[in-house]
């Protein structure tokens, strides 16, 4: 297992983080804690959850990750564990999250936060991320800026201040964003520095094989500012696994939750998994091994989150951690990403 730090901050964090999107919806408290247990074992010093989950969320369960990993954490020596969460922000109906959620103003900030710390039994979190942006930018999916859906938001440096006092407060060691563009990069880095608010140490965004947009502007922004990618869904929620390619109704999210992977409904997803897939064969890889030896080895990504539902899915996923890539491979994956150049973005 490598370790890298995250961006300014003094985190050094494993190079691949426990996801845990799973628990408490296809996975029990124990088998959460049995995951816990397999990836620290295996050198795993970074969890990754949010106020949120598991997905697709839904008022029943909302919460209930960080509760299961809460009831893990207390077992642990707390400084050995980096623990990430995340604030849910406004735009998206998700009515049961602190009655909307309305904003990410200081009040909904510490509401969420408090929550967030009870479920987890800590009184602290190493990293706090916004979860999606409170501005209208696109996002899950979708590919084009849309001026028409403006709508009021609390500004970038209110945000920022409300962080600073959590920080302040011990509550939060350093601040991160999630499923942001490069402008709002620029404008958290900016506008932090211009007031002596909170650097943002990290960005968690999705990228693989299928979706590799992240290249195109933030990966500049993120080295040239020195924020630390962590990449969520480098299985492109299992597509890239192969598994679906001869067998649609294969078990996995994607059967279980009807569209809910929307972002890989695209029609030219399945060519690209299968030259994918046929290449992985063809290096004596499977294409899970291909597609997780690809994303670990990039080298803005600081650290990459793997789910699984079993723990023999995620042996697999650890055991990818130090494969490394050869040239000829590095080589043939570029020929066909330029036959199917971001087919899910």
């Amino acid at each position: 297992m490598q370790y890298r730090r995250l961006g300014t901050s003094e985190l050094v964090v494993s190079h691949v983080c426990l996801g845990t999107m799973t628990f408490g919806q296809q996975n029990t408290e124990a088998e959460g804690h049995a995951q816990l247990d397999a990836a620290f074992a295996a050198g795993v010093n970074f969890v990754d959850v949010a106020e949120m989950y598991p997905v697709p969320t839904r008022a029943d369960t909302y919460g209930a990750t960080e509760r299961i990993v809460g009831t893990w954490l207390r077992r642990q020596p707390r400084d050995k564990v980096i623990l990430a969460t995340k604030i849910a922000g406004p735009g998206r109906a998700l009515g049961w999250i602190r009655g909307g959620p309305r904003a990410m103003d200081a009040s909904n900030l510490r509401e969420a936060l408090d929550g967030s710390l009870k479920r987890l039994q800590t009184d602290y979190v190493d990293l706090y991320q916004l979860h999606w942006p409170e501005r209208n930018q696109p996002m899950f999916g979708q590919t084009g800026f849309d001026p028409s859906a403006e709508r009021e938001c609390t500004p970038i440096r209110d945000q920022l201040e409300a962080l600073a006092g959590l920080v302040r407060a011990g509550k939060i060691r350093y601040v991160g964003l999630s499923n942001e563009h490069p402008w709002g990069v620029m404008r958290f880095v900016q506008l932090a520095r211009e007031h002596d608010l909170p650097v943002v140490v990290s960005i968690q965004n999705a990228y693989n094989l299928l979706n590799r947009v992240f290249e195109y502007g933030l990966s500049e922004v993120c080295y040239r500012e020195n924020v630390g990618l962590l990449a969520y869904s480098p299985l492109a929620f299992g597509h890239l696994s192969g598994k679906y390619l001869d067998q649609p109704d294969a078990a996995g999210r994607l059967t279980l939750f009807p569209h809910f992977g929307q972002r890989y409904e695209k029609p030219a997803v399945a060519a690209a998994v299968a030259e994918y897939a046929a290449l992985a064969r063809a290096h004596g890889l499977t294409p899970t091994q291909l597609a997780l030896a690809f994303v670990y080895g990039r080298w803005f990504v600081t650290s990459t989150i793997i789910g699984a539902t079993s723990l023999a899915q995620l042996q697999e996923n650890l055991d990818c951690a130090d494969m490394g890539m050869t040239e000829a491979l590095e080589d043939a994956i570029a020929e066909v990403h330029a036959r199917h150049t971001n087919p899910a973005p």
